[in-house]
């Protein structure tokens, strides 16, 4: 029997797991991936408080260090649900399940996806989801960066430092992303944007050779030849496996307040997971602060 069992070791999970462990409870972290989240696979960090300048993967290690430090059990599984029994919670997982008084679910959110004809097809094999993981396979090479917001840009600057060239693709008029990520875009002579484009299809043999590429309606738009794709447009919740039990809203996030409750007494949210006004990294460790504080303030109400 746990006190707290965390689902997610990303930024939210490992500062909930740092409160929780500082308080005294007995608790578990559970992570199907690798630890630090999405932040692992980001390139650089420049808007974290007391670092001005990190990359993504250094600075998710210097969490998961810490918390290791601390000796919190880590768990590498994939959790598939919950029950509720009142004051006894139990998370269900690929390896069996575990008995906790409260959870804190702080699973993030998955790179979503494009939809179109080749995309499974290539995965691994030219289409790529992380341009900091996978960046260097295309060293030399020409690729293209599918999105128009912050990670995108990010991805596509990332990208013009090490590769032929870069081809910026999204489906608006101009880029969502930061005017200061746009304009550094913009200074590289090997990035081109092409504005109102999406990928219509991935085409290629073993690897990829080509994008199909059409207008926001579906208008053809001709075909782009790249050795690469990244894709970089949103994150989409996983939450169906918490459901419904678990109040989710229309996009599938968990439906929270600033307190991090659910509607369900002594399950709790923390991060990407649920619905806010930003997902930043800055705001994620906010959660996993107040999660857990809250989560150690019903288990004191079990008595």
């Amino acid at each position: 029997m746990y006190d707290i069992v965390i689902i997610g070791g990303g930024p939210a999970g490992l500062t909930a797991a740092i409160y929780a462990i500082r308080a005294g409870l007995r608790l578990l972290v559970l992570e199907e991936g690798q630890l630090g989240g999405q932040v692992a696979v980001s390139a650089e960090v420049e808007n974290y408080p007391a670092v001005p300048h990190t990359m993504g993967w250094k600075l998710a290690f210097d969490m998961a260090q810490q918390v290791q430090g601390m000796d919190v059990p880590i768990r590498y599984e994939q959790v598939l649900g919950l029950e509720d029994h009142g004051a006894e919670k139990t998370v269900v997982t690929s390896a069996g399940s575990y008995s906790c008084r409260a959870v804190v679910i702080a699973n993030g959110a998955r790179r979503r996806k494009l939809g179109c004809p080749g995309e499974d097809t290539f995965l691994g094999r030219g289409v790529s989801y992380c341009a900091t993981c996978d960046g260097a396979f295309f060293r030399g090479k020409d690729v293209a960066v599918m999105g128009g917001g912050n990670t995108a840009l990010e991805d596509a600057i990332y990208l013009s430092g090490i590769c032929r060239s870069v081809t910026l693709l999204f489906r608006r008029q101009a880029p969502t992303a930061q005017r200061r990520l746009v304009e550094t875009a913009q200074s590289r002579a090997n990035l081109r944007m092409l504005p109102l484009t999406r990928v219509a299809a991935i085409e290629g043999e073993e690897m990829v050779r080509s994008l199909t590429l059409c207008g926001p309606d579906g208008e053809e738009k001709g075909s782009l030849p790249v050795s690469g794709i990244f894709v970089a447009i949103g994150l989409a919740p996983d939450n169906a496996r918490f459901a419904p039990l678990v109040a989710l809203d229309e996009y599938g996030y968990i439906v929270s307040d600033e307190a991090c409750k659910t509607n369900v007494p002594g399950i709790f949210c923390a991060g990407d997971t649920r619905t806010k006004l930003l997902r930043q990294i800055v705001t994620a460790v906010s959660d996993g602060a107040v999660a857990a504080t809250q989560a150690e303030r019903y288990i004191a109400s079990l008595g």
